[in-house]
């Protein structure tokens, strides 16, 4: 009997529609859904090549797709990096990786996506992995992410080689927002000091690549033994530092008036318009004989983008990264973000466990009562000024955070 098969998940609006919207865009590719399970890339008997997935745990509830190239890709691409992920996700991608490792995933009930290239044309002409795998050298193979549609996501691949090691990490940028977002991120790595000492590791750049309306940053693979961290409430204070300084001694302190920082909010909250000038022009009025310390900053300092590897600190995710900003950023972020994004607590409570983060770390940093209230007021302003560009990037509106910093910062800075 013939398998059944679904239609084109690019015409689906949830998650598994708008990730094969972007990863796979080229409108040759057939792409359909089916119960066959027949693994690996192959050419069929009209001479094209198909590439198949497993559809984790199926289309409705898709969170990951993972290749058939081989069992031992498949298991690979589940179990690699588990330790960082909380115990529940660890647990079901273990389950999953053994049923890859033995060829089940099919008796589980997933389905499978297969992507088929036309005879003719050339794999790494429609494929990206494929033209990824020609840039960086090797045969490669992506698990592939799913997260629900949203204009500030971007797809990710995970790429292995045939014998399942990783060998990088591509983030896609696809609209105009995520597009400067992955390019911002490649400036940054490649801009890090690599000198050790209290700096934090990081990732190096693998390579950029623009394919079609594509853009893709390809960062190398962390190291296997990576765990998250042991006490994820607490600062890393001396790391914070080191990222502000770039591994050197502290930067002389420069009051908020004429600094660089300042002359940026007012053009970018001009750019923006609406109240977000009169919130910078309150802040240089109040505080701007204030003297602190400015210095780099890693822009999404928080939990779930750090880890250790055998004793010492590692960042990934630097595209919110940026120069001139006040010492202390990372940490008011830290407070702030932890509280909005894990807590699930809305901004205003959000920037009050900001505020609590830097009373009670911000002395170490330099920073005493004036300039911790400048630093979480004029972070509150930086952040609402990302989420304005983002949106008018294509990104859209962050309802957590719009309206709702324009109301906190009124009442902050009347």
């Amino acid at each position: 009997m013939a398998q059944r098969r679904d239609g084109d998940p690019r015409e689906r609006q949830d998650g598994i529609g708008w990730v094969t919207r972007a990863v796979f865009p080229d409108p040759r590719l057939r792409l359909s859904v089916s119960r066959e399970q027949s693994a690996a890339t192959q050419r069929d008997a009209a001479g094209a090549t198909t590439v198949r997935y497993a559809v984790v745990p199926s289309v409705e509830r898709a969170r990951f797709l993972l290749p058939l190239a081989s069992r031992r890709v498949g298991a690979a691409s589940t179990w690699a990096y588990n330790a960082l992920r909380p115990p529940r996700v660890r647990l079901n991608r273990l389950a999953v990786g053994l049923l890859a490792g033995v060829g089940a995933t099919g008796a589980a009930g997933m389905p499978v996506l297969t992507v088929a290239v036309p005879a003719g044309v050339e794999p790494a002409e429609v494929l990206l992995v494929d033209h990824l795998a020609a840039a960086l050298g090797g045969r490669l193979h992506a698990a592939i992410g799913i997260r629900p549609p949203d204009p500030h996501h971007k797809p990710t691949l995970q790429l292995f080689d045939d014998r399942g090691r990783p060998r990088g990490y591509a983030k896609i940028g696809w609209n105009d927002a995520t597009r400067a977002m992955v390019r911002a991120e490649a400036d940054a790595l490649r801009g890090l000091p690599r000198d050790g000492g209290d700096l934090p590791d990081a990732p190096r750049l693998l390579g950029e690549v623009s394919w079609g309306d594509l853009a893709v940053t390809v960062v190398e693979p962390m190291p296997a033994g990576v765990r998250g961290l042991r006490r994820p409430e607490e600062p890393r204070l001396t790391a914070m530092l080191a990222v502000a300084r770039r591994g050197g001694p502290p930067n002389p302190d420069r009051p908020l008036r004429g600094s660089p920082f300042l002359a940026d909010l007012a053009a970018r909250a001009e750019v923006a318009g609406g109240p977000i000038r009169a919130a910078v022009a309150a802040l240089a009025a109040r505080d701007g004989e204030v003297a602190l310390e400015f210095g780099d900053w890693h822009g999404d300092w928080v939990p779930w983008n750090l880890g250790t590897h055998r004793g010492r600190l590692i960042a990934w995710d630097w595209e919110n990264g940026g120069t001139d900003r006040p010492v202390g950023f990372d940490l008011a972020h830290q407070g702030f973000q932890t509280a909005l994004s894990l807590g699930g607590r809305p901004a205003a409570e959000a920037a009050e466990q900001m505020r609590t983060l830097l009373d009670r770390h911000g002395p170490a940093l330099g920073l005493d009562a004036p300039r911790r209230r400048l630093v979480g007021d004029a972070y509150l302003i930086e952040l609402w000024l990302r989420t304005a560009e983002l949106a008018a990037g294509g990104g859209g509106w962050s309802p957590k955070l719009h309206p709702a910093l324009l109301d906190l910062l009124a009442a902050r800075l009347p």
